[in-house]
């Protein structure tokens, strides 16, 4: 199972303003880094959670389908499915139809059971499953303890930002963060 983004985000869950409101600021000299922070505080508490916050594409590449038939898709909150596609022997690509399967896109992870799917000819990433995942286009869509978390985590990289160069970011997470992204965390046995 490998994940590739199609389309990234259009937009952030925070707005600079929400930000600079937030650390109390009011000239416009940091705002290049403010928003280089709140892109770095969006992925990682994607990387964390396993969660899209604003409305993105991905491709889910897999080499054979799943002996159950079900196939898990670990972002969250999914959309939509796409597309499916199959390659052949030759390489072609064959459409899947999207007219019989069965797609829970609630649970974490997300399901999707397709009835009598062809097999794949190529032995690696032989499928490709497009899928839309996210809370939204707009931040007003995102959970509020994300946006708050998101907050708490940016202010600490920009108290710090002088000790550890943008690029090296994010060094640490706030005391409080890990309780705030707890409930939003996907578990496993």
């Amino acid at each position: 199972m490998t994940y590739a983004l199609i389309d990234p985000p259009s937009a952030e869950p925070l707005t600079l303003a929400e930000v600079k409101a937030h650390l109390r600021l009011d000239g416009g000299d940091e705002d290049a880094l403010l928003l280089s922070l709140i892109r770095t505080a969006r992925e990682f508490i994607e990387g964390e959670t396993g969660l899209c916050l604003i409305a993105q594409s991905w491709r889910l590449y897999l080499d054979h389908w799943p002996k159950d038939g079900v196939i898990p898709i670990l972002k969250s909150p999914l959309q939509a499915i796409l597309s499916i596609t199959v390659y052949d022997a030759d390489g072609a690509a064959v459409d899947v139809s999207l007219e019989d399967h069965l797609l829970d896109g609630a649970g974490r992870p997300a399901r999707l059971w397709l009835r009598d799917p062809p097999s794949p000819s190529r032995a690696v990433n032989g499928i490709e499953i497009d899928f839309s995942a996210g809370y939204g286009e707009a931040g007003t869509d995102v959970p509020g303890t994300l946006k708050r978390a998101m907050l708490t985590h940016i202010g600490h990289m920009f108290a710090f930002r002088g000790a550890i160069a943008a690029d090296q970011q994010p060094a640490g997470v706030p005391d409080g963060y890990e309780r705030l992204i707890a409930q939003f965390r996907m578990r496993r046995l």
